[in-house]
């Protein structure tokens, strides 16, 4: 498996970008240049969607065995290169060792998932209104997706979309997030092309937003743009995707609701608040933005959240027992210890933490925090907690739908059918009774609300962004068509 990425990957050779420009990556707690690469640009672009389109004609028709063949040798190829992986996100992406890990078992997952895709590519055959006349529906690949991948589950979240793509037939060009070019996709083009993969069928193009971003929307080959990052960015594609009429596949932003009623259990509700909010750094689009907890239980939650985030091992990311590392970059720091004065300002109590070195920010909690302070109202993205208290469940329904976002959330009693209860009133995609937000299984549906996102990865639901249907009849007898019929031999 190739191991040297400072190059892009088009019709299967790696290849000089075209660009003037360089993307130096660096790891981010270090500071240490990883790798140089030499950016792609709109003609780098170009050439990869006509080498996808080329390719996926051939790959559309392929055996259904075949494509599973070839996915299989992909999993392998990951196995045997775990370590080599796992290093890379430690080194890239910031990941704590015990987040790589996750990272790489949950990209197993989906790409199991995905191996059983090309024998699920099934069609129907249904009745018809007209005599002797019979309606096939076949459902078929699409042709050829651009991916768009970020940079906090870069591997786990590329391969969401690299995997069933291929498995139903599609080709794919990737441009990977900036602060992460290898475990977003030059990972990919290498361990693709060790397991086999006709050329052409996956491309990774390397280069700035600002010279190619729009261009991997708006070029006329893909007809399904798949992107996971912020809100912002993704209404931005879905409004130059509607304007050529492509789909979209987006997993967006989320101000996720983390609820603690009155007849929850504490000490569960903290181990699950503490996962829910740390991990990753809370660099997460499902990490919890804000915890709910009813005034009655308030103090005794805050008390002992507070205590068990001040024992959190936080720093160097590669350090064993490490359990909070360091953010992907310094624009990240200062966006949320700005947010933290301004709540501060506004009569939040700072309890814990505040303090960066470096990228790293220690874990933070704020308490007395109201639903409309800053940190309340963006996502925070960073290891940054704040506790809100509440009376009656109507109120805390009412301020968990506060804002336009729904992709997430977890909701704790004691009463497992009034949890339930509550959670079919909060506005999300996804929601948890009795655990934590940060949950992703590779044959359930992820994917959010209102603006959250659009659709839905994995299992089923995935086969049904990645492909599309056509309905196919077939008359078997002659018809009859009214006054149109020729009646010449009458």
């Amino acid at each position: 498996m190739k191991t040297d990425y400072s190059k892009i990957y088009i019709d299967g050779e790696w290849t000089t970008g075209s660009s003037d420009s360089q993307m130096k990556n660096t790891n981010p707690f270090t500071g240490e240049e990883l790798v140089t690469t030499q950016a792609a640009d709109k003609s780098d672009l170009d050439k990869a969607y006509k080498a996808a389109a080329k390719a996926q004609v051939a790959w559309s028709k392929e055996l259904p065995q075949k494509k599973q063949e070839i996915l299989e040798k992909v999993l392998e190829v990951m196995q045997e290169n775990k370590e080599f992986i796992i290093d890379w996100l430690v080194k890239e992406a910031g990941s704590t060792v015990f987040k790589a890990t996750a990272e790489f078992g949950v990209s197993v997952n989906i790409l199991k998932e995905a191996t059983t895709f090309p024998f699920r590519m099934e069609g129907k055959i249904l009745p018809s209104r007209q005599a002797g006349k019979e309606n096939r529906v076949y459902r078929n690949s699409i042709g050829v997706i651009g991916i768009i991948s970020p940079w906090n589950f870069p591997f786990h979240l590329a391969i969401r979309s690299i995997a069933p793509a291929i498995a139903t037939g599609n080709a794919v060009v990737i441009k990977p997030a900036t602060d992460t070019p290898v475990t977003g996709g030059l990972l990919f083009a290498s361990i693709f092309e060790a397991a086999g993969l006709p050329k052409g069928l996956l491309n990774v193009v390397v280069g700035r937003g600002s010279e190619i971003g729009d261009d991997i929307v708006t070029h006329p080959i893909p007809r399904l743009i798949s992107f996971t990052g912020s809100t912002p960015v993704g209404k931005h594609i879905g409004e130059l995707a509607g304007g050529a009429l492509k789909k979209t596949a987006l997993e967006l932003g989320g101000n996720n609701n983390f609820i603690v009623l009155n007849d929850a259990n504490v000490d569960q509700a903290v181990d699950s608040a503490l996962f829910g909010k740390f991990y990753h750094q809370g660099q997460i689009c499902m990490s919890i933005n804000r915890i709910f907890v009813h005034r009655d239980l308030y103090d005794e939650f805050a008390e002992q959240f507070i205590a068990r985030a001040g024992k959190l091992k936080f720093g160097n990311p590669t350090e064993e027992g490490a359990q909070v590392g360091p953010l992907i970059n310094r624009d990240q720091v200062d966006r949320i210890l700005k947010d933290i004065d301004a709540t501060v300002e506004q009569g939040a109590k700072l309890r814990l933490g505040g303090q960066a070195d470096g990228n790293v920010l220690e874990p933070t909690v704020l308490t007395d925090v109201t639903n409309d302070m800053p940190l309340a109202e963006n996502e925070i993205f960073g290891p940054v907690a704040i506790l809100i208290p509440f009376d009656n469940d109507e109120e805390v329904i009412e301020m968990a739908n506060a804002y336009p976002f729904g992709l997430s959330g977890a909701v704790h009693s004691g009463n497992i059918e009034r949890g339930t209860n509550i959670a079919h009133q909060i506005h999300t995609g996804m929601i948890h009774v009795n655990d934590q937000p940060v949950n992703d299984e590779a044959h359930m549906p992820f994917g959010g609300e209102k603006d959250s996102g659009l659709g839905r990865f994995n299992g089923e639901w995935v086969l049904e962004e990645f492909t599309t249907l056509k309905w196919l009849s077939v008359q078997h007898g002659r018809s009859e068509y009214g006054p149109f019929v020729n009646d010449t031999k009458k």
